[in-house]
């Protein structure tokens, strides 16, 4: 493990200097429960902020996010695309145990729900006395399922309750809490486009959430958008007009009307990657925002926010992932179990216990959020029986932090794919139900791209990390990994 202070005075700007406190207060401000945002970016490739690497366009605010607190550099979503990540996020289990491990349809909207005995992190932060919202993308049950946010633990819920629809940025309607809201706007709208769009809408109900919050109730906020998935578009305002014209374009002939209309089919675009570009500016202005809004409450000093993407970076709608070298060096893309497919930003910061500008190469998951939280909020409580490990001592710089012994990830789709990672080493079971079966090993630490398969020359390491696949695999009759 590495953990580095970023260098250059420009990455110590937004630093907060305390003025010193009697010891009442100073005890009273430590033992205050933290608030926290979770910012979840939908599809965002590793290289597709500024402090990883990017390099066509610019995020300030989330680069000031990652100045002012800790950037990880090896951390995997929960696997490669969008409704189990979230599941093993939101549940602290991998791919190999979590209750959702497919993005499946449902009647009459939305996905496989999570099983009424599932625990949610929502249900952690609620027995800990804390006002809980999610707005954005569900996609875990809907709505009266056992799955409902409701029923999982969410107080306030509003967007988009099936990431089928969700495809679409002008969609007919979305979700408060049980309520169906009618966007008649975008319907009437013509041509497709001049109506609500739905993330401006979404963000500004979470703004209205942190106003309405108060200070004596700590709160956790999900912030699950759904920039930058797939359909490109956003409004003709100032920011489209300072992408439009930047790169050469090849346009995108998408469904713009018929069954698949904003119902999975991603509209037609002659502008994508200038589009793309404006949707991943607009998310940074949405992360600034609240932010600021946090400021203005005087709730940013006592706030964990967490910046992360769900999966790698997807090839749908017209986007151009390579044009942008949206993966920086790591091969593949979602629905790859490659680097590419699963190595995603994190980003977290937490004033007075993350050192500013702190970069660290500890290789963690989207499982080892719960048992972080957990620990926070009840220093006492134990962590046995779960995938995860806090990472409390690692974002406090204390001794004593807990280093997984491998990684563990399965995707359903494609005949079935694994991946599992212990140390420097990666072992990918593709082609799972298939007819030809096959397995690849990498050595990350002399390939991080993972182009030269290791595989005949070290029979003893695959023979190794393939007992562990074996094992971290629980079957489950819903989610057939292998074939029956």
């Amino acid at each position: 493990m590495n953990t580095n202070l970023l260098l250059g005075s420009a990455f110590l700007t937004g630093m907060v200097l305390h003025q010193p406190v009697s010891a009442q207060k100073k005890k009273m401000k430590e033992h205050k429960k933290p608030n926290v945002v979770f910012i979840l970016a939908d599809d965002l490739g590793y290289g597709d902020l500024s402090c990883y690497g990017q390099e066509k366009f610019i995020t300030p605010h989330i680069d000031r996010l990652a100045r002012n607190g800790m950037r990880f550099t090896q951390c995997y979503s929960g696997t490669t695309v969008s409704a189990p990540s979230r599941s093993c996020l939101l549940t602290g289990t991998h791919s190999g145990h979590t209750a959702i491990r497919g993005n499946m349809e449902l009647e009459p909207e939305g996905q496989f729900p999570l099983p009424a005995d599932s625990r949610t992190i929502f249900l952690d932060f609620q027995e800990a006395g804390y006002k809980t919202g999610a707005f954005g993308k569900w996609g875990l049950g809907f709505i009266g399922s056992t799955g409902d946010p409701a029923k999982q633990g969410i107080e306030q819920f509003f967007g988009y309750n099936c990431q089928l629809l969700a495809h679409s940025y002008y969609p007919d309607h979305l979700w408060e809490n049980d309520k169906r809201i009618e966007l008649t706007d975008n319907v009437e709208s013509i041509p497709y486009g001049q109506g609500t769009y739905s993330q401006d809408l979404i963000h500004s109900k979470a703004l209205d959430f942190l106003e309405n919050v108060k200070d004596s109730q700590p709160f956790f906020m999900f912030y699950p958008t759904i920039i930058p998935h797939a359909e490109l578009i956003v409004p003709e305002d100032s920011i489209i007009k300072k992408f439009r014209g930047k790169y050469p374009e090849k346009p995108y002939r998408g469904v713009d009307s018929g069954p698949a209309f904003r119902k999975g089919g991603y509209c037609s675009q002659l502008y994508p990657r200038a589009t793309f570009a404006a949707m991943i500016y607009r998310l940074d202005m949405y992360v600034g925002q609240i932010v600021r809004k946090l400021k203005e409450k005087g709730m940013y000093e006592n706030t964990i926010i967490i910046f992360a993407s769900d999966n790698g970076p997807h090839k749908e709608g017209g986007a151009d992932p390579d044009f942008f070298n949206s993966n920086g060096i790591w091969r593949g893309y979602k629905r790859d179990l490659y680097e590419g497919g699963i190595r995603v930003p994190m980003i977290i910061s937490w004033p007075g216990h993350i050192q500013p500008g702190t970069e660290t190469d500890f290789m963690c998951s989207f499982w080892d959020v719960m048992p972080t939280f957990r620990e926070i909020l009840n220093p006492k409580v134990s962590l046995k029986n779960m995938d995860g490990v806090s990472l409390l001592p690692l974002l406090e710089g204390r001794k004593g932090q807990k280093e997984h012994e491998y990684l563990y990830f399965e995707f359903m789709e494609m005949n079935g794919r694994q991946a599992v990672r212990k140390g420097s080493w990666k072992l990918v079971h593709m082609n799972i139900r298939g007819n030809k079966p096959y397995w690849e090993l990498y050595n990350l630490a002399s390939d991080p791209a993972e182009k030269h398969n290791l595989l005949e020359q070290y029979p003893d390491k695959v023979a190794e990390l393939k007992g562990i696949m074996q094992n971290a695999h629980v079957d489950d009759l819903n989610w057939p990994l292998f074939k029956k």
